[in-house]
């Protein structure tokens, strides 16, 4: 692929390329050429549990198999609402290895938010834990679900786990669910059983065919469908690919907390792991106890992540009973990497963490920092192969000029096709194969970019125009702030002002007046939160990103709330 020449081009090391010649295949095709290539080499662990990728590449035939056996066609879609799991892996690409197109839903959606997305979607099929039959079938007539295929965490778990799982389930979820395998019910293990691997083999064109529809998370509007092909996912993978350059292919393990039915985890993680031979470690929850545990025992050498994944980690109070040394690199995404974090979990490993930047409209990376190279605290790094991207002037949408702040656009092989069924939205976003972002930011002399914000986000208080991510940076520099977020709350004389919601680490006692002297020191005065909550926890989606909309509006609920009883 011909590219031309741009500024960051010249920082880039002699070892990864500025232009990648992308493989023209459909992104299964990987699980089945790993499984020749490496045959009984470790694929996955999960909870005690190992499986090979001849294993796993096995399993997914079958599964295909069985969706062909019950009617699937060529662009069906098969909705997934599972945890990191064996299935999770296998339910996926046996449903391309079908020619479906996989719609991944997050197991903690309501019963209204998975009404919305089958019914967006038009899935036909689910694969599901058992303990979530109840949601799906409270649903499934108001939908075109035709098929319910059934799993349980026990099913993969090793000898004695597997039959004392059911009783830790009971005790958690105060659910028992049994499932019998006919009619439109089917059951995983029963499927296994009776089902042999020999799927008719479906011709896709991975240029032009769906492999994904990814639903952003709504927090404007009702959630829309990312369209992604098989080539989309493939070149994001092989360009994560060549980023890594030091990782050697079939010999690294890469450490699986970011969940696979967001596309960070997806992508980085379990494709590029099928596509390079690496063995994943499955967990189905983030707990920071338990991922010291793993990463004690397991010793992951790759370990993709969001910031609120990292400081859970280095907040817990037995972290030095653990040895991290096996990590060689992270990349942090999802959410603006602190660089006291930054700083803190490379003291505690030894390997390198740097922050990089994309969405699941573009599969979803678009820039990173060097991994062994040079990179530049608080930045989001450069553009990745065959990426291009600009600022733009947020009034004329022309080029802005260097280091001046606008939105930032991208474009590139990883880019999606549009959103399902909305021509609307998609033409507001993807203009001329270049995708706005929605977020500001801006662009240095070297060809490094930085974000400054969500567009949505900025802050314009007393017509100053405020960035939350720059005092939640300030914020974080404190000792006693374990967590952050920085909003902007409707004010009748500045139009808006700042408020911090804050989470204090453990021991510290903070006040608004600590805080508001410390950010005085660092601060312009008009930057200075007003407004300091103390909480326990911040939302957060299942990634770790701090869900800040959120917070917004519980406040003015409850400033609405004030004005009608008063």
């Amino acid at each position: 692929m011909d590219v031309e020449e741009k500024l960051w081009h010249a920082q880039y090391p002699k070892e990864i390329p500025t232009t990648i010649d992308y493989d023209a295949k459909a992104l299964h095709v990987y699980l089945e050429e790993s499984a020749n290539l490496y045959g009984e080499k470790k694929a996955l662990y999960f909870m005690g549990k190992e499986m090979s990728f001849s294993e796993v590449s096995t399993q997914a035939k079958i599964m295909a198999n069985y969706f062909q056996q019950l009617g699937i066609k060529k662009g069906d879609r098969v909705a997934i609402m599972l945890p990191n799991c064996p299935q999770a892996v296998i339910s996926y690409y046996g449903a391309l290895m079908a020619g479906a197109i996989v719609v991944q839903t997050n197991p903690l959606y309501t019963e209204r938010e998975l009404e919305y997305q089958l019914n967006d979607s038009g899935a036909t099929f689910i694969v599901c834990l058992d303990i979530l039959v109840p949601r799906v079938k409270n649903v499934k007539e108001e939908t075109p679900l035709k098929h319910m295929i059934v799993t349980g965490i026990k099913d993969y778990l090793p000898f004695p786990k597997n039959l004392i799982y059911p009783f830790i389930q009971k005790k958690q979820y105060n659910i028992v669910v049994k499932v019998e395998h006919g009619g439109d019910t089917h059951v995983w293990t029963a499927i296994l059983e009776k089902t042999t691997p020999n799927y008719q083999q479906v011709d896709v064109d991975p240029i032009e065919d769906l492999a994904l529809l990814q639903y952003t998370g709504g927090t404007t509007g009702f959630p829309k469908g990312v369209m992604l092909t098989h080539y989309n996912l493939v070149s994001n993978c092989q360009m994560s690919d060549a980023w890594l350059y030091k990782t050697k292919q079939g010999e690294e393990v890469v450490l699986g907390v970011l969940p696979f039915f967001h596309v960070y985890g997806m992508t980085t993680v379990m494709n590029l792991s099928i596509m390079s031979g690496q063995k994943m470690i499955l967990m189905p929850k983030f707990d920071a106890g338990d991922v010291l545990k793993v990463i004690h025992k397991q010793k992951p050498t790759l370990f993709p992540g969001a910031p609120t994944i990292y400081v859970g980690l280095l907040n817990h109070p037995d972290i030095k009973k653990y040895d991290l040394s096996s990590i060689e690199a992270c990349i942090s995404g999802s959410a603006p990497l602190p660089v006291e974090v930054q700083e803190q979990f490379e003291k505690v490993t030894g390997g390198r963490l740097v922050e990089g930047y994309g969405l699941t409209e573009s599969s979803p990376v678009t820039h990173a920092n060097f991994v062994w190279e040079k990179r530049i605290n608080g930045s989001i790094g450069i553009p990745w192969p065959d990426t291009d991207a600009k600022i733009l002037d947020m009034e004329t949408f022309e080029e802005a000029e260097q280091g001046e702040v606008g939105e930032v656009a991208v474009k590139g092989p990883q880019i999606m096709r549009g959103y399902w069924n909305n021509q609307e939205e998609t033409d507001k976003v993807l203009r001329d194969g270049w995708l706005l972002t929605g977020d500001l930011g801006y662009m240095d002399e070297n060809g490094y970019f930085y974000i400054v914000d969500r567009k949505k986000d900025m802050i314009i208080a007393g017509g100053y125009n405020i960035y939350p991510r720059e005092v939640e940076e300030v914020l974080y520099e404190h000792e006693g702030v374990l967590e952050v977020a920085v909003a902007g709350i409707p004010d009748a004389y500045r139009g808006e002002t700042v408020k911090a919601y804050v989470v204090a680490k453990n021991g510290y006692t903070l006040s608004e007046e600590v805080l508001n002297t410390f950010c005085r020191k660092h601060l312009a005065s008009y930057k200075v939160p007003r407004l300091y909550e103390f909480r326990d926890e911040l939302p957060k989606t299942a990634v770790g990103k701090i869900l800040r909309r959120q917070l917004v509006e519980g406040d003015k609920e409850k400033q609405l709330e004030e004005s009608t009883t008063s």
